[in-house]
Formats: structure tokens, C-alpha cells, sequence
């Protein structure tokens, strides 16, 4: 196997909203919050549904990345409910390899509402639910060994079992690469993410402002410095300045596609590391891979939901 990922097997609910909601919940936006199953039945109580799909940030890059004709296989939780049910048809018809037994869970399969502004922003509420509980006997130690590269995400990251299943994983990789998924998650998780980034990673996706925040960095040129020093492999997206890597000593940067009709960011990336990753599984130069990541983000941010759908691609 190619890659496999392993992350929240979330449900994503996705919904339009206008500013004064976010200010009226008290929701920061662009940023994640968790919530528990009371406040996400009273948010989507005063919603109106735009679509439902089978989420979660690697789950997300993982059919990216099959849909680019990789091998792939993925490990998230889910109840054995009707949600969850969805959840393994989901993968499945994306040609994912699910390896995961769901059964009767205490809680619901994890649903994330994903709000988008009219600025194409998007803010999200997680209900984590079973997805939260993971824990070291849900991994699969054999498909790990059988995969070039383990994917995490930073999401998957919490005290207790999830962290257990976490290092089980990191244990039994070949190679591993993860993202750090939000500024939410660099602010709760900083200490042990540097420690990962420095000395566990062999590739770590970051936005501009999680690398910023995790190295408490003053400026742009801190983040090369950094990159340089630890010599691993940095991929940062940048918006509208494009994407930067940094291998070792190298760096290797794309710029932005223009004139884009941006309609919803969720999952842009998500589908750049799918990109980069297919670039670099497949032995491309980090200027194709970055290319590539480039790509996919931005098609799936000219349509709604965090995965494209309309191509399959060799």
C-alpha cells in the first residue's frame, strides 16, 4: 500500500451562514471548535443543510489521493449506526481500503458542522462523538507496516487513548507524515507538536499560521530558518502567496493559481497534501508535487465540500 491514513472519521454537515451567526454563537472564525452532542443539536436546529458527506481532514486527502490512481487505505472510528454505515460506503466507492471493524458504540458517529460565510471562509463545530474515543487496539499495526507512509492528523492528537493510538501508530511507520490541522490544535497541542515536528516527522503540513504559531516565529524568514535547521521535509500553504517546501536545505516554492470562483475553502488542505503527497509517493520533484498539491486545492475550493468528485486520474 501506497499511503495510509489514519484520523476523526467525522461527518461533514455542511451549512451556509452569514457573520452576525458566527458573533451571535460565539464562534471564531475561520478557527475549530468542539462541542458536545447539546450544543450541536441546538446550532443545527437553526440551520439549513446543503449537503452531507463522509469527512475528516485525512479521510479527505486519503480519496484525493486515490482518486489519483494511489493505493490507500484509512483507519477511523465509527459507531455502527446509520451515520457510520454511510461513512464505510463513502470510502469504499472511493476505492478506499477501510481498515476498521465498527460495532456498537456508547456515542454517535462524529459529525463536524462545517459554516461558511459568504467570504467563502469556513468555520467548523465538531462533535467529535465515538470518533474522540480511538484507541490503541483500533489500530491496525499490520497495514501500518504495509504502507510507505502513515498520514495523521493533528485533530487526532488528545490526552488518554487517542494519544495511545497516536504513538502506536508513529511505533510501527515506515515514514510519517501528518498535518497540523489548526491554530486550535498548535495552541492546546504546541509542546508535543514541536516535539513531533523536530524529531518524529519525516513530513509536516502546516499553514502559514500554525508554523507561526507553533515556532513563535516573527516573520516568514524564522519559518525557512526552522525548516532549514531540523532537516525534515516542511510543506506550508500560504493562501494567496502559494506554498513553500522545505527539504532539508532546499526550498522550493509554487505560487497560487489566479482568477479562481472560490466558493468554499473546506478541504483546500486537504486535498494539497493529497497532491504533494501523490507527487512525492510517486518520486516527482518537490516543484511538481507542490504543483500538484496546488492543483487539487484549488479545484475543490471552486465547488462545495471537501472532495472533488467529477475525475479520477492516473
Amino acid at each position: 500500500m501506497n499511503i495510509l491514513g489514519i484520523g476523526n472519521a467525522i461527518v461533514d454537515v455542511i451549512c451556509k451562514v452569514d457573520d452576525e451567526f458566527l458573533v451571535k454563537n460565539n464562534l471564531a472564525k475561520s478557527n475549530m471548535k468542539l462541542i458536545d452532542e447539546t450544543e450541536f443539536k441546538k446550532l443545527l436546529g437553526s440551520l439549513k443543510i446543503e449537503e452531507t458527506i463522509s469527512g475528516g481532514s485525512v479521510a479527505n486527502s486519503i480519496v484525493g489521493l486515490s482518486q489519483l490512481g494511489n493505493k490507500v487505505g484509512f483507519i477511523g472510528k465509527v459507531n455502527d449506526d446509520e451515520l457510520g454505515q454511510k461513512y464505510e460506503q463513502g470510502l469504499k466507492k472511493e476505492k478506499v481500503e477501510y481498515y476498521y471493524t465498527k460495532k456498537k458504540e456508547d456515542l454517535p458517529t462524529g459529525t463536524c458542522l462545517i459554516l461558511i460565510t459568504p467570504d467563502s471562509e469556513r468555520t467548523m463545530c465538531t462533535f467529535l462523538g465515538t470518533a474522540g474515543k480511538i484507541n490503541k487496539a483500533d489500530i491496525n499495526t499490520r497495514a501500518i507496516k504495509n504502507s510507505e507512509i502513515t498520514f495523521l492528523e493533528g485533530y487526532l492528537w488528545d490526552e488518554g487513548e487517542p494519544k495511545q493510538a497516536f504513538n502506536e501508530a508513529i511505533t510501527y511507520s515506515n515514514k510519517i507524515a501528518m498535518s497540523l490541522s489548526d491554530k486550535f490544535c498548535v495552541d492546546r497541542h504546541k509542546k508535543n507538536f514541536l516535539e513531533l515536528v523536530q524529531n518524529k516527522l519525516d513530513i509536516t503540513f502546516a499553514n502559514e499560521q500554525e508554523i507561526l504559531e507553533l515556532i513563535d516565529a516573527k516573520s516568514f524568514d524564522d519559518v525557512i530558518s526552522f525548516g532549514k535547521k531540523i532537516n525534515k521535509t516542511l510543506v506550508i500553504t500560504r493562501s494567496d502567496k502559494g506554498s513553500v517546501v522545505i527539504n532539508k536545505s532546499e526550498v522550493v516554492e509554487c505560487e497560487s493559481q489566479k482568477n479562481l470562483k472560490i466558493v468554499d475553502l473546506t478541504g483546500a488542505g486537504d486535498l494539497f497534501a493529497a497532491g504533494f503527497l501523490h507527487g512525492y509517493i510517486n518520486k516527482m520533484t518537490l516543484q511538481d508535487s507542490l504543483n500538484k498539491g496546488t492543483e487539487m486545492a484549488s479545484k475543490v475550493i471552486q465547488k462545495i465540500g471537501a472532495r472533488l468528485n467529477f475525475f479520477k486520474e492516473n
